[in-house]
């Protein structure tokens, strides 16, 4: 064969070498097997591979045929053939794997399965429109802070502060008894050490409450066994107020709980380490419901619902109850809500499920949502972090915002509560660099709408009250009437007797769309009746229900006494004067001497 290859070219050209016909040879076997992938390659269309053969011929035709290409010798036209071959190949290895690229994606797109509903809505949903997601905190000017203020150091995990729209009270330090501080919202700035307090306590104060109907009233309850009402003057104190209204006495340890009716005027609830749960008409100073049996260990917090109808508590026992007082039994409990040791917290929500802050096994703090008519599961459980301070939550009914607030924190938390999973919506978190010894909320009455203002906490330091401004960031300046809804004002539902007989009343609503104007407060002494005289005893069940005292004895006292009082205080001022008289004219006789 070699030979006749030889004398077949011959007649045209100079037959090559050996070694040339040999690296032709392969060259001529490289270019064959090249159109042989592409033909067998079954995603290369037809017509590619027919071109890509014909010049593959072409090229070993004029390689066979040993053509000169003038001006070069042998080893040069094959050195280029050689590089011309390569090129190709680079060329076709690239076309080939394009050509199978796109062939192979337009099969993958045509065995991809539609793309699935419910998986681009749950893609979509990642960012939850809401319009709170962008709230944010800020804390005032220091020169709108409460200054030098000593915060009581007592180990009780109550908030230590509460707030209404004209006042602030804080438990504070107080030597040989317990006090709390009421200061106007105005009066920021640095407190005088000698400024007046509530100072008629013989133990520490432990918790402090404003009455929702009578911005004036407040009640505190303290170390001593008792709960004391008193009433505050429409512009603060200018003297020390040592004489409640009314001192409510039942208990036989220490008070760590006083919570007002949401509804009905002149109702309190106390609460205290003797695992008793007492409800007091206050108009009267009697203890008509007392829950003594419902709880065998400490009571950590204690929650009215929104009308009133229910409560529910957080005991040591690590046991979550609804009570419904008036007929003295459990309506629903549940054990180990959360399983750690330290304390938990129970608030109702608007709907009546049931928020709970606590810690699990491993200490790790968590928040749940209950069914109250279900409470074998959790709505929602969600674990948060491993820091020891307690939970307080704080709860907004107009917008469903909690506010969760740690003893020991330097931070903010707030979630939204909706019907949607997961139910509890982290919405963000507020730091500071201080930690917060306790934390005071501001009802909705007493916000700015027109800043978009919708919470406004207050912040205890170790020795100052700092406010902080929860906004949602607004472009208008109008009424934002999605954040205002109609909110609870100060005017009761329900007056005490009627609530004891069984009634229930959800709060009257106001519109705050011209912003709160307080009215005029009555004083507590003024609505202090005895109504249950011509009336049937509220709960016959209770053998706590006695003929009450006779209101006018109870007020001539109070006046008597406050009488007493007066004319004391005035002897005292009359002696202070009479001697700086005397002082006055020594030193005037010694001036004359000095000027003789």
């Amino acid at each position: 064969m070699v030979g006749s290859d030889s004398n077949s070219q011959g007649s045209c050209s100079p037959a090559p070498s050996l070694q040339t016909k040999e690296s032709l040879a392969v060259v001529l076997s490289k270019a064959v097997t090249m159109p042989g992938v592409l033909q067998e390659c079954p995603r290369c269309p037809a017509e590619a591979s027919k071109n890509q053969a014909e010049i593959t011929l072409q090229s070993n035709a004029i390689k066979l045929t040993g053509e000169k290409i003038p001006g070069q010798d042998l080893a040069q036209q094959e050195q280029k053939v050689r590089r011309n071959e390569e090129d190709e190949k680079v060329l076709k290895v690239a076309d080939v794997k394009k050509t199978f690229e796109k062939h192979k994606s337009a099969e993958g797109k045509a065995a991809a399965p539609p793309p699935n509903p419910v998986r681009k809505d749950t893609m979509r949903r990642v960012v939850r429109q809401s319009k709170f997601r962008h709230v944010f905190g800020q804390a005032v000017k220091n020169d709108q802070c409460y200054d030098d203020i000593r915060v009581s150091r007592v180990t009780w995990d109550s908030s230590f502060c509460a707030v209404n729209p004209k006042f602030v009270a804080i438990i504070v330090e107080a030597s040989g008894g317990g006090a709390f501080l009421v200061l106007p919202l105005h009066k920021t700035g640095r407190i005088d050490k000698s400024y007046p307090t509530v100072c008629g306590h013989t133990g520490p104060v432990l918790d402090i409450d404003w009455c929702p109907h009578n911005d004036q009233v407040i009640a505190s309850g303290s170390e001593d066994c008792t709960v004391m009402v008193w009433q505050i003057a429409e512009n603060g104190l200018t003297l020390s107020l040592t004489e409640p209204v009314v001192v409510l006495e039942g208990h036989s340890k220490r008070v760590g709980i006083v919570a007002w009716h949401p509804t009905a005027r002149n109702v309190l609830l106390s609460a205290g380490c003797d695992n008793v749960v007492i409800i007091w008409n206050v108009g009267t100073g009697e203890p008509l419901i007392n829950l003594d049996d419902m709880h065998s260990d400490m009571i950590y917090n204690v929650s009215w619902n929104r009308n009133g109808s229910l409560i529910c508590t957080a005991s040591k026992d690590k046991k979550v109850r609804v009570i419904d007082p008036r007929k003295q039994e459990i309506v629903a409990e549940k054990d180990k809500a959360h399983e750690g040791a330290r304390p938990m917290r129970a608030i109702f929500l608007s709907d009546g499920n049931i928020f709970t802050t606590g810690f699990s096994r491993m200490s790790e703090r968590q928040l749940a949502l209950w069914n109250p008519k279900n409470m074998e599961e959790p709505i929602a459980l969600h674990e948060m972090d491993t820091s020891n301070g307690v939970l307080l939550p704080f709860y907004d009914p107009d917008t469903n915002i909690i506010y969760l607030c740690g003893k020991g924190d330097s931070s903010i938390r707030y979630f939204e509560i909706t019907d949607e999973s997961p139910y509890v919506h982290y919405l963000n978190t507020f730091s500071s660099k201080e930690p917060q010894r306790g934390m005071g909320f501001m009802p909705k009455r007493g916000l700015d709408v027109n800043k978009c203002e919708i919470a406004r906490f207050f912040k205890l330091h170790e020795r100052k009250c700092e406010p902080i401004i929860m906004t949602v960031p607004r472009k208008s300046d109008l009424f934002q009437d999605d954040l205002y809804p109609d909110t609870a004002g100060p005017e009761a539902a329900l007056e005490a007797e009627e609530w004891f007989e069984g009634k229930n009343a959800d709060p009257i609503l106001i519109s705050l769309k011209h912003g709160y104007i307080p009215g005029k407060n009555r004083d507590l002494k003024v609505v202090k009746k005895n109504i249950l005289d011509n009336k049937p005893a509220a709960n016959k069940k209770s053998d706590l229900i006695t003929a009450p005292k006779k209101a006018v004895d109870t007020s001539n006292i109070q006046n008597e006494a406050k009488l007493d009082e007066i004319l004391k205080e005035l002897k005292s001022i009359k002696d202070t004067i009479s001697n700086q008289d005397e002082r006055i004219s020594k030193l005037e006789q010694q001036m004359a001497k000095i000027a003789n």
